[in-house]
């Protein structure tokens, strides 16, 4: 008799959970296989642990939405801003270098790796299309909010009806920075110096998930919200490169955002 484990621990947003039709998770580091420094439900492909680890804790992701196998995906995340609109599933060693993702095909589930950086998901509920992006600093100020937007408007999604949820990241108590990163923000944009805390006059703390939401809010969607919490200091709950340098640990694990249409057959009330 097959031992039946006990369910993946996930987060959800509010936002997304009312969609009848969408369903969604936040992965946490828990419920998974990997141990040491991927303790356990590590899923990126790109950190030093064993495949056989990361394939059976996107397994575990997938029956935790009840997705088909073979239906999660992920990008070959560059910190840039390039989207693609998935058609069809590809296996993670053909991923294609891209940090946002749209669809409109139900049973296709579109993740996001993190580990700090900010993931975003998106969804327009009436009109079947979702989407999802990596925003890290560089992501973010570059701007790879606005053509996953996009690629969703290309696809039958109206800005008016689709709701965004940013997942964990790190937050501004413990993203201290350079004032030449400061810099950068401001000669984009001289406004965004609010999204800075001053420690000293050389140190500062920054805002990642505030700056996310002024882009998702300008964007002008229907909503946007972060879950609220921090990457950097749930130390037993989630991953966080910055907390893992700061250790002087020599890898890290990769946490995963995911979400995906149902099947129609799974739609019915």
């Amino acid at each position: 008799m097959t031992q039946r484990l006990p369910p993946v621990p996930l987060i959800e947003a509010p936002a997304l959970t009312s969609m009848k039709n969408v369903r969604h998770g936040f992965f946490t580091r828990e419920g998974g296989v990997s141990g040491g420094l991927y303790q356990s439900l590590n899923c990126g492909y790109g950190s030093d642990d064993e495949a056989a680890n990361v394939t059976e804790n996107r397994r575990r992701v997938r029956d935790a939405l009840d997705v088909p196998a073979e239906s999660l995906i992920t990008p070959y995340q560059v910190h840039g801003t390039h989207v693609v609109v998935v058609t069809q599933p590809w296996s993670h060693d053909a991923a294609p270098k891209a940090d946002g993702l749209a669809t409109g095909v139900p049973g296709i589930a579109l993740g996001i790796l993190t580990a700090d950086c900010a993931p975003i998901l998106f969804a327009d509920h009436d009109a079947g299309v979702i989407g999802a992006c990596h925003a890290g600093w560089r992501g973010a100020l570059d701007g790879i909010v606005e053509p996953t937007l996009a690629a969703m408007d290309g696809l039958g999604a109206r800005r008016s009806n689709i709701r965004a949820a940013i997942g964990p990241c790190i937050a501004q108590n413990s993203y201290q920075v350079g004032p030449e990163f400061r810099d950068r923000f401001r000669a984009a944009d001289d406004g965004n110096g609010k999204y800075f805390k001053a420690d000293d006059e050389r140190r500062y703390r920054f805002d990642l998930a505030g700056f996310v939401l002024e882009r998702l809010n300008r964007a002008g969607i229907a909503d946007a919200s972060w879950i609220g919490l921090d990457t950097c200091t749930e130390d037993q709950r989630l991953f966080s490169c910055r907390r893992s340098t700061q250790k002087g640990e020599a890898d890290f694990g990769r946490g995963l955002s995911v979400i995906t249409l149902a099947e129609p057959q799974l739609c019915r009330t």
